[in-house]
């Protein structure tokens, strides 16, 4: 469990770490104005693109296969990235990052699925597991800032390695393999459609926070991408052994989960995203004070982590969920009201806690609820889906919330998580976030999974 977070830290640490380097990336290898984004788009490209393909090839390859392989092609990107001499270097170096991410994430995110398959243990761990994610997203802003001041840009890249080292060191001794039972082959036309439709997609969210959408090449990306989607999912109609079954999309809970999801993504993006520039231009930050003024956010995602699974227990994943929106909404709105002049802890400091704990208790609860009822055999298909939801969900805030302005995109955004409240009472089951029992089994009855902890 601590080597699977750690790499699942350092894998959403680098969603970040790169944003307050850039203008120090630019000035060393001279990046144009149009290229500079594609050090931050190209991550994100390959990891939102390829993360569905990915969890399937750990279901039916071998998830600790996958997350090897994801984990050591990750550490040789990082490797290239801190010593690009190029721009075109640390861009490639940056998409074979993602590519990594994507084949390691929702590996690793399937075997503590199926390490804890009790209810309780599994919003445990569930819980652990989404708050160090967060953790990781807003370290990335002060490891970042503190990294280039004090030693260079390089470092951002290079600091992975260790951690690389360990988890191929340790985790063949930790965790046995698992994969879906029987012999499948993996749906090549189904993979080919839905990849395609994910890179189209969130190739065409990028480009519209750059260029804005009017852009034909947006306009063209995102009807692409319907297009491949269409024609994904009737493939699947027809495909003997599909790579999403429909009877895994049928699942009610997962399918609000992961809707939920989406638009949590959005706002909390969008927010990041905007209130760094706000507090650099309306309070007059320098990038590294920015970063250490998010320092207070990761101790509220810890308080709100550590009350997740202890309130989703008592009250349901439905009320707990809608809970952790309300708060959620409530820290967007006060930080929504932040201008020039403000002080930091009148006036950023109690938005910022109220929404970290927000961000705390949801992500534990949304992640049960995106894998309720998952087994052997899909484990790491709806691990795949979670947090593909999540990265397009980002991409989508970004480009379309981003561009209000900050009181305006944030305001969006707590509509945004308020939709996903509605969406939580109105269909989310009462009752939602255990494991399914495989066929066989009694009332009583405990599946043992093939991943067992040693």
């Amino acid at each position: 469990m601590i080597v699977l977070c750690l790499v699942q830290f350092m894998l959403v640490l680098d969603d970040t770490v790169v944003n307050v380097a850039l203008p120090s990336i630019r000035d060393e290898l001279g990046f144009s104005a149009s290229g500079l984004p594609w050090v931050v788009n190209a991550y994100f490209l390959a990891f939102g693109g390829l993360l569905l393909l990915c969890g399937r090839m750990a279901d039916l390859l071998g998830r600790r296969r996958v997350f090897l392989i994801g984990v050591a092609l990750f550490g040789v990107a990082s490797l290239a990235c801190g010593l690009a001499q190029e721009p075109w270097q640390l861009v490639i170096g940056r998409f074979v990052q993602g590519a990594g991410s994507a084949m390691a994430s929702p590996a690793a995110m399937s075997m503590i699925t199926l390490l804890y398959p009790g209810p309780q243990e599994r919003a445990k761990a569930l819980g652990i597991w989404g708050g160090i994610a967060a953790l990781g997203g807003t370290s990335g802003l002060v490891l970042s800032g503190a990294l280039t001041d004090l030693v260079s840009w390089r470092g951002i890249f290079l600091i992975n390695l260790p951690i690389v080292a360990v988890a191929l060191a340790l985790l063949p001794r930790l965790v046995p393999e698992s994969r879906a039972p029987g012999r499948r082959r993996l749906d090549v036309p189904g993979a080919v459609l839905v990849t395609g439709a994910a890179v189209s997609l969130v190739y065409g969210l990028l480009r519209a926070g750059e260029t804005g959408w009017s852009d034909p090449i947006v306009i063209g990306a995102v009807v692409l991408s319907a297009a491949l989607a269409v024609a994904f999912l009737v493939a699947e109609s027809r495909a003997a052994a599909a790579l999403v079954p429909p009877s895994f999309l049928a699942s009610r809970t997962r399918a609000v989960a992961n809707v939920a999801t989406l638009l949590f993504s959005m706002a909390m993006y969008a927010m990041s995203f905007l209130l760094m520039i706000q507090v650099q231009t309306a309070l007059g930050y320098s990038p590294l004070l920015a970063g250490i003024a998010y320092l207070p956010y990761g101790a509220g995602i810890l308080a709100g982590m550590w009350l997740s699974s202890r309130i989703s227990l008592r009250i349901g994943t439905r009320w707990a969920l809608l809970l952790a929106f309300l708060v959620n909404i409530a820290g967007l709105l006060l930080l929504s009201g932040l201008a020039a002049g403000d002080s930091y802890a009148a006036h950023v400091l109690p938005g910022m806690l109220i929404l970290s704990v927000g961000n705390g208790l949801s992500l534990p609860v949304m992640a049960v609820a995106a894998v309720d009822g998952t087994t052997e055999e899909d484990a790491g298909l709806g691990s795949a889906l979670f947090t593909s939801v999540q990265q397009i969900g980002g991409a989508v805030g970004v480009a379309a919330l981003a561009i209000m302005g900050y009181s305006g995109g944030l305001t969006a955004g707590a509509v945004c998580v308020a939709l996903g409240a509605v969406l939580i009472v109105v269909l989310l089951p009462s009752r939602a976030g255990g494991p399914r029992r495989p066929a066989g089994h009694g009332a009583g009855g405990r599946s043992t999974p093939t991943a067992a902890p040693r």
